[in-house]
């Protein structure tokens, strides 16, 4: 095998992996709408990774009972927290970069409401959180 029919097939292989690479990394940022939705009492909805965010609102909320708020989940993560000796009292949500972040704001905001035992309801990233 002369060195010439190599480098040609280092040269295809390198050719398609980036072909491959563009083309995985177009799928996750075309799947990039999620929608948390969240209720009293504890109530939530979560989707991520729809291809729209109209379609991910809608089936957000059809998760979640009652009158709902939403919240956009794009590349970040979003977190619930409740309090559990009063489930319809005070809560809190947060959207952060990463789950950590999320996960703290929405602790600390539930306690800022009034909670007096706050912990995590649910929890949601996207495919980029």
């Amino acid at each position: 095998m002369t060195s010439f029919t190599t480098a040609q097939r280092r040269a295809m292989f390198v050719f398609a992996l980036t072909l491959a690479i563009a083309g995985f990394r177009f799928a996750t940022e075309s799947w990039a709408a999620g929608v948390f939705a969240v209720g009293k009492c504890g109530a939530y909805g979560q989707v991520i990774d729809y291809a729209g965010e109209a379609g991910a609102r809608a089936a957000a909320l059809k998760q979640c009972k009652g009158d709902c708020t939403t919240v956009t989940v794009k590349r970040a993560c979003a977190a619930l927290a409740v309090d559990m000796t009063n489930p319809c009292g005070a809560h809190g949500y947060a959207v952060k970069p990463r789950i950590s972040s999320s996960l703290n704001a929405a602790t600390r905001k539930c306690y800022e409401f009034g909670g007096k035992e706050c912990v995590i309801r649910a929890w949601a990233c996207d495919a980029k959180g």
